[in-house]
């Protein structure tokens, strides 16, 4: 079974994920509705079960809640990939959303590494400040040993331009994370 559940606890945030590659119920409360909205575009794109309850400073900000979110559902997500073995290991995938275009590409290697390139329209959307995606993704990628690649290539929406990206890497990472059968997708033997 490709499931997780991870948990953080400091004092700025407490952060319980539960997670299934295969799918299941997704429930999400952070606190921030539109991280909220973004997380369940996530799962719900990417065919994951994904559960998460995080509580964080946010009279400060969404910043230590956003970034923390992404460290544990990246531990959550190694942990559920195991060795790696029988996935296909790569993926990529467009997604346009009405005016906006965003990419992502992803091989799930074991090196952790995130290259984002994007430019917002706006800066906030309702209470979410869009220069947290990148620091959402790259916890993620850090956290889960994954190389990403997320570029937006255009928009004018800040609403439409992030929820492209969430959903370009919930597809990229549903491809990468499909099973295959085989052995670790690797020259070396392992990953």
């Amino acid at each position: 079974m490709r499931t997780a559940q991870e948990t953080r606890k400091t004092k700025e945030t407490d952060i319980a994920i539960a997670l299934s590659l295969d799918g299941g119920a997704v429930e999400i409360s952070t606190g921030i509705g539109f991280f909220d909205h973004m997380l369940t575009a996530f799962a719900v794109h990417g065919g994951f079960g994904l559960q998460v309850k995080a509580v964080g400073d946010l009279y400060v900000d969404g910043h230590h809640t956003v970034e923390d979110t992404g460290i544990v559902l990246g531990k959550a997500f190694a942990k559920a990939l195991g060795d790696k073995s029988g996935i296909a290991r790569f993926g990529s995938f467009y997604i346009p959303m009405d005016e906006a275009l965003a990419f992502a590409a992803v091989d799930v290697s074991g090196r952790p590494f995130l290259a984002f390139r994007a430019e917002f329209s706006q800066e906030r959307t309702g209470e979410y400040d869009l220069c947290l995606t990148e620091e959402f993704l790259r916890a993620f990628a850090m956290n889960a040993g994954i190389t990403l690649h997320v570029r937006l290539e255009y928009g004018a929406n800040a609403h439409h331009e992030v929820e492209a990206i969430f959903k370009a890497v919930a597809h990229a990472l549903r491809l990468a994370t499909a099973q295959t059968g085989g052995g670790v997708l690797s020259t070396k033997g392992s990953l």
